[in-house]
């Protein structure tokens, strides 16, 4: 994708949703419901799933990282690239389950944290605390806040100021960098 490109398809996403008002999933009218999503986020996990912890880091060598995963997860993940809009079927997941990271499978955003942003990409209000790393981001002239794995260090995407109440972010996902877990099944 060329910067042009990726700038009308984020001018775009933005008129978008403008003018739908982000409608999307019910999302919690408080503080309060989000701090008790990200504290019950495990009750959608299968019984008996085992989830690593942030704290074990996962550092691997890029000829094993390119093992591990396909061509775009592997430029999403490990170069900060940039799926093209509307491509990842985890858009319009809506199932009950964890979205997990592609590249180490730690569980990152409940289901019930994910809302409809018509942007394209699978957006989120909120996370699981203390999963991701985030740092600034100047690729696109204006300063950004990119968010990366805090196991693995794979980039995911970028958190906007845009999103619904209670929180107002928008954490804008790129489908390839995460899997999901339904509540019954595997990824």
């Amino acid at each position: 994708m060329t910067r042009r490109g990726l700038l009308q398809g984020l001018l775009a996403a933005g008129v978008w949703g403008a003018l739908t008002g982000r409608a999307g999933a019910a999302q919690p009218a408080s503080m309060k419901g989000i701090e008790d999503l990200q504290k019950n986020w495990k009750m959608l996990l299968a019984q008996g799933a085992k989830v690593p912890a942030p704290g074990e880091p996962l550092k691997l060598a890029n000829e094993e990282w390119r093992k591990r995963l396909t061509k775009v997860e592997y430029h999403v993940l490990r170069e900060e690239g940039t799926e093209r809009a509307g491509t990842s079927p985890l858009d319009g997941e809506k199932r009950p389950g964890v979205f997990a990271c592609a590249g180490c499978d730690l569980p990152q955003i409940s289901s019930d944290m994910k809302y409809d942003s018509g942007t394209g990409w699978p957006s989120f209000f909120t996370t699981i605390p203390g999963v991701f790393g985030l740092k600034k981001d100047y690729g696109l002239f204006l300063p950004r806040v990119e968010y990366h794995c805090i196991r693995c260090g794979g980039h995911h995407g970028h958190v906007f100021e845009d999103g619904p109440p209670p929180t107002r972010q928008r954490w804008c996902n790129n489908g390839v960098a995460l899997k999901f877990i339904p509540k019954t099944g595997k990824a």
